[in-house]
């Protein structure tokens, strides 16, 4: 990649992957936590992630590029590590670990989301920075989520 617009171009591919994983992971995820508020946490961020990957699908469309996944290693790493913790892990642990790892995923988004977003912008691409700002916003408002549910009772003793 020699162009502003190619590595736009791939990372849209990285992130429409990493989220059609996510879609995949999300289940296991609310199945495997013993806490009802992870649980419904996991539930809700599937819903939200699949109005996500429709609104990739309308950033492809502007940019002029059919939607496509390009295996994305670091998400694949993330759950990797995800599956583990619920092999590994039971109880108070679990869930920690859960919510430990479902903030690693959003932080994942929130860097690819915020690059997306600004290369987006320079590239002249205005609908698409305004999908890709939404969802930045969206992947921010659910770390924060995360963050109150382990500081208020996850992380409690």
């Amino acid at each position: 990649m020699k162009t502003l617009a190619e590595i736009f171009e791939h990372t849209l591919k990285d992130v429409y992957y990493a989220e059609n994983a996510i879609v995949k992971a999300l289940p296991k995820v609310a199945k495997a936590a013993g806490d009802s508020k992870l649980k419904k946490a996991a539930e809700d961020h599937l819903a939200e992630t699949k109005g996500q990957i429709e609104t990739l699908k309308k950033v492809f469309a502007e940019i002029g590029v059919k939607p496509s996944g390009e295996k994305c290693d670091a998400i694949e790493g993330l759950l990797k590590e995800t599956d583990g913790l619920i092999e590994e892990t039971e109880g108070t642990a679990r869930d920690a670990g859960l919510l430990a790892a479902c903030q690693a995923v959003e932080h994942y988004e929130i860097a690819r989301y915020g690059s997306l977003r600004e290369w987006a912008k320079t590239l002249g691409h205005d609908e698409a920075h305004k999908w890709l700002g939404e969802i930045l916003d969206q992947e921010k408002a659910t770390n924060s989520k995360l963050t109150n549910l382990a500081v208020l009772e996850i992380n409690q003793v």
